[in-house]
């Protein structure tokens, strides 16, 4: 597996925060523009893209806000480019204690801004058309996994710890489709172990 930055880096480790952008150690740095074209020409296998809403058909609004300026990066051209999308982002926004104990998570005070809108401000990923291109799109969550089908958003799986109804479904504004194997997230992820960082 190698990981790419938008700004040019292929593999080594990806940096955040201030750093974003950055990556130690790369095997390759491309010039942005050429980076660009490789997206757009399908070179990538899988993208981790994050989210600030999402509407119940699965359209996603990745950085848009009314009284902001911002614009959406290398979202769309990611987004289109890519075969597998995993939108991955936290379930709720604002000040919240979320923590993991004794293999399961731990809603102490949840955020109290709603992501999984009616209508999201503006889109930077189509759902429709994605499905069309034949994309798997998944969206991860600390609490929930949902799966984007033709009829909207399905959640598959849910967290140790969580209650569905008071811990994912009240905290939406749409109510999804219930997948018939719902089941719990993998424990590991859960557990502390050598891979945690």
């Amino acid at each position: 597996m190698v990981t790419t930055v938008e700004s040019g880096p292929w593999g080594g480790i990806a940096l955040g925060g201030d750093d974003f952008g950055v990556a130690l150690s790369p095997k390759a740095v491309l010039s942005m523009p050429d980076q660009f074209i490789m997206y757009e020409g399908g070179i990538i296998d899988a993208s981790s893209l994050g989210f600030m809403q999402v509407g119940p058909n699965g359209d996603v609004n990745p950085s848009f806000l009314p009284e902001r300026v911002t614009g959406p990066g290398g979202f769309p051209v990611i987004a289109h480019g890519s075969p597998r999308l995993y939108f991955a982002g936290a379930f709720t926004a604002g000040k919240r204690d979320i923590a993991v104990m004794n293999g399961r998570l731990a809603i102490v005070r949840d955020g109290p801004i709603i992501k999984f809108v009616k209508k999201p401000y503006k889109v930077g990923f189509n759902a429709g058309l994605g499905l069309k291109m034949g994309k798997e799109v998944l969206y991860i969550t600390e609490r929930a996994v949902f799966r984007l089908t033709g009829e909207g958003l399905v959640l598959e799986e849910y967290a140790p710890g969580v209650d569905i109804e008071r811990d994912i479904l009240a905290k939406m504004e749409f109510k999804p489709m219930i997948s018939r194997h719902l089941q719990p997230m993998d424990e590991l992820v859960f557990r502390d172990g050598p891979w945690a960082y």
